[in-house]
């Protein structure tokens, strides 16, 4: 069977690592949905040893196991320990998939852990936690080689057949500081793929600017040796430092770019209709405004000033396009409320509440279970800091106790 290229989007946990800005656990949940609607295999959802992720986790896969998501995955982060396999299975029990992180290059192992662990004993912490995560019950365990783009090759070579033989499903080649180019990524993961027969995800960084670039060329790498591939993305390019690699421009360019198109296979249920409402939701709710170049979802992406551009255009659109706006959910004017507009806050009254729902033809069986997500869209206001959008006013009236478990932590 030809291998193929699937999106494993690491917003809700590289992302939100982002220095100066966060999410709140409903904002984290929304963007859970949008995923799954868009087709993504997998979100990397959180952290299951942060106590402050507990509800939040155990509340998005009770959706899971109530068919909300329909093909979306969700994997928990953690240390390669065995000590945190046993916390994240205690606090979050229906953990399916999970990737168990550790330093692999000698800068790491040498001066991060100062003697903690050596190159052998690595190995060995590495190899016991997948063996605890899979006695646990983890169907899909990942193992990521933090630093692999400075990791010498010989060594990344036998760290990944150790977690292979541990059971292992996938390694993760982490380019942690956005070292790797495209050249020496392809090289890497060619060698690593043939040589450990196991799939492979690629996750980099946008330090040195090349993150969409060396993504791809480790996929085709991956699939070139006969493995399947797994970017790492998140939403609107989000992520520590300079960012990881966009989710909606990785897309773009397996379907599009030279080389790639009609060449490589991307994962089937990938649907670019839900980029738009996406990167706009995540856009609002980070707080940080899409680049107006920004690939596919930017405002000028479709824009044309020049004289020649825009004959060339009106023509023809492939004359200056290469995709269509219309894939990415474009296209449709956004309508502006400029008269009277009742909104739902933390101080709402039942009344006003009442009309922002009826507007979105959301009927209440009684006035008690009105009153109950009333009281709910007030915490939720509280707890996002900002104005509800009208999909997550409709989310919280679908799953209120739900949503209940999402606004509870308990210091």
């Amino acid at each position: 069977m030809k291998p193929k290229i699937y999106i494993i989007d690491v917003t809700n946990r590289d992302g939100v690592q982002t220095s100066r800005i966060c999410l709140s656990k409903l904002q984290k949940t929304m963007l859970n949905l949008y995923l799954d609607k868009m087709g993504v295999f997998q979100s990397e959802f959180g952290f299951p040893v942060t106590k402050h992720e507990t509800n939040y986790l155990n509340a998005n896969l009770e959706l899971a196991e109530k068919k909300v998501f329909s093909y979306l995955k969700l994997g928990g982060w953690l240390r390669a320990t065995v000590e945190d396999v046993q916390t994240a299975f205690k606090l979050v029990p229906g953990l399916k998939n999970v990737n168990l992180s550790i330093s692999t290059s000698d800068q790491m192992i040498m001066h991060k852990f100062k003697g903690k662990l050596d190159h052998k004993s690595i190995l060995q912490e590495m190899a016991e936690s997948v063996k605890k995560a899979k006695k646990e019950g983890a169907e899909l365990v990942g193992v990521n080689a933090e630093d692999a783009s400075r990791t010498r090759m010989e060594y990344l070579i036998e760290f990944s057949s150790a977690a292979k033989e541990a059971g292992a499903d996938r390694i993760r080649y982490c380019d942690t500081l956005g070292f790797d180019s495209p050249f020496t990524i392809y090289d890497r993961i060619k060698q690593l793929a043939q040589e450990v027969k196991m799939p492979i995800e690629i996750h980099c960084h946008n330090d040195l600017g090349m993150v969409v670039a060396n993504s791809i060329a480790g996929a085709k790498a991956a699939n070139d040796s006969g493995c399947d591939a797994y970017i790492n993305t998140c939403v609107n390019g989000m992520g520590e430092r300079a960012g990881n690699a966009d989710l909606v421009s990785v897309i773009l360019a397996v379907k599009y770019a030279s080389g790639l198109k009609d060449e490589y296979t991307l994962d089937e249920k990938v649907d670019l209709k839900v980029a738009w409402k996406l990167c706009k939701y995540a856009s609002y709710a980070f707080g940080v405004p899409i680049p107006i170049n920004q690939p596919g979802i930017g405002a000028n992406a479709f824009a044309h000033e020049s004289g020649i551009h825009a004959d060339g255009a009106l023509k023809d659109r492939r004359n200056y396009e290469l995709y269509d706006l219309e894939e990415l959910g474009r296209g449709e004017p956004e309508i502006i409320e400029t008269g009277r507009k009742i909104t739902a806050g933390e101080y709402s009254g039942i009344k006003g509440f009442r009309n922002v729902y009826e507007k979105l033809e959301v009927v209440f069986k009684d006035d008690k279970e009105a009153a109950e997500v009333l009281e709910l869209v007030r915490y939720a206001n509280v707890h996002n800091q900002k104005p509800l959008v009208e999909e997550e006013l409709q989310f919280i009236a679908q799953h209120p106790k739900i949503a209940r478990k999402i606004f509870t932590m308990s210091p």
